[in-house]
């Protein structure tokens, strides 16, 4: 193999490569194998048809395809191993000079890792999180839980907000009953907003039996362009109106919440310690954006290859729709469920995609500078971890990930960690 790189841009070049010629025939052989079965000539019984006679027949050039199909995976990575050249991104072939009985003379266009000029990472300077919980996030928690215990009660009083009405209703438009504007025993809440606006409000006050004319105009951006902006009529009748009974805060309240407690103030704790867990993992994570973010504008990155961004739009929708297939999501199903398109979700991934990219290099480089490494013991709790999370046995993520793969997302994660750990909350 003759091997040679040619430099076309910062981040961009050729290389240029050679494929022995008897690799090349051992490939058309093989390649040739595996139609045999399906050749036929006249003359010749399905699949008895030689090698040596079907290429003079058809020439060996209908075998260039299959047989380089079968060759690049292997010639292609030792080139770039010989070229010494850090490609990233898939190439583009080429093919520069295919003759019988002569070397395979392939191009393939790359792109080539950039270099990466680190800034400061380490000690960086992030706002202060809020981690304190309030007892008035404690009783909203609570009040939470109350609202759903509610049970709705009958009552006779006229209607107020927060009350539900069951109702009959239909609508007019000029005199005219107009589609869609029509339900009987609807239960509306007041003050849910779930109705045109208008509508909820004019029914506080009503009672049982009572029949109520709704005036208001629909929005001018109602999805029906008949009805929207214009002035309506709904004759209501109200059938029920009803309230919700809130139990007591007290300990068979907090019993009937959850049997894990004895007390309310044992569900006041539990419902504290739960907030403070929450604020802490948010409080975290938005350190970990803003000072992985701080990193990537401190460093310099020359050229990012387009090729790049392009590969990491692939990777994640790849990686979103295999996830949805995990849950028995098809993509043809997942386009047709969400009214999207393969086009849609493309663009959904391109945001962003090109400071995932150069995050991940900023991570690289820390990695290589820093010397950090993944022993064996972290790669078998990342396995442990990776079982849990996606509930498989530990044999099988061995099976469908190799220990270098796991090395490098490790190391990489121990490069965010002396990002992250490292910065000061002012």
């Amino acid at each position: 193999m003759t091997v040679n790189f040619e430099k076309t841009a910062t981040n961009e070049g050729v290389l240029h490569f050679t494929i022995e010629h008897d690799k090349a025939l051992k490939a058309m052989k093989q390649a040739y194998k595996r139609i045999q079965k399906d050749v036929a000539l006249p003359g010749f019984r399905k699949g008895k048809v030689t090698y040596k006679m079907f290429t003079q027949m058809y020439g060996e050039a209908s075998l260039y395809e299959d047989a380089l199909n079968l060759l690049l995976p292997v010639e292609y990575p030792k080139a770039v191993e010989e070229a010494d050249v850090d490609v990233v991104a898939q190439p583009q072939i080429d093919i520069e000079d295919i003759q019988k009985g002569k070397d395979w003379k392939i191009a393939a266009k790359v792109a080539t890792k950039p270099a990466v000029k680190l800034g400061e990472y380490k000690d960086l300077e992030v706002s202060k999180q809020d981690r304190e919980v309030t007892d008035e996030e404690v009783d909203q928690r609570l009040a939470a839980a109350q609202s759903r215990l509610s049970e709705l009660v009958l009552k006779e009083e006229p209607a107020e907000k927060g009350d539900t009405v069951v109702i009959d209703y239909e609508g007019f438009k000029d005199g005219e009953a107009f589609e869609g504007g029509q339900a009987d025993n609807y239960s509306l809440e007041l003050g849910s907003d779930s109705f045109i606006p208008g509508f909820e409000d004019q029914l506080i006050g009503a009672k049982e039996g009572d029949e109520v004319e709704v005036k208001l105009s629909f929005p001018e951006d109602y999805p029906a362009e008949d009805l929207a902006g214009q002035p309506v009529v709904f004759q209501v009748k109200v059938h029920e109106v009803k309230e919700k009974e809130v139990p007591e805060l007290d300990d068979e309240f907090a019993k009937d919440v959850d049997d894990e407690v004895e007390t309310l103030d044992e569900l006041k704790a539990k419902y504290r310690k739960e907030l403070e867990e929450n604020k802490e993992a948010q409080a975290t994570e938005a350190v970990e954006e803003e000072a992985l973010r701080k990193a990537v504008e401190n460093a310099e990155i020359e050229d990012l290859p387009e090729a790049m961004v392009h590969e990491e739009v692939h990777r994640q929708m790849e990686h979103y729709l295999n996830e949805m297939q995990r849950q028995g999501i098809s993509p043809e199903l997942f386009y047709q469920i969400t009214g999207t398109s393969e086009e849609d979700l493309h663009k959904r991934f391109e945001e962003d995609a090109d400071v995932r990219v150069k995050t991940n290099l900023i991570l690289e480089q820390i990695v290589a500078d820093e010397n950090l490494e993944a022993n064996d013991e972290d790669v078998e709790n990342e396995i442990k971890s990776l079982a849990d999370t996606y509930n498989m046995e530990e044999d099988k993520v061995r099976e469908v990930v190799t220990k270098d793969m796991l090395q490098n997302d490790i190391a990489l994660k121990k490069a965010m960690d002396m990002i992250t750990k490292s910065a000061k909350e002012v």
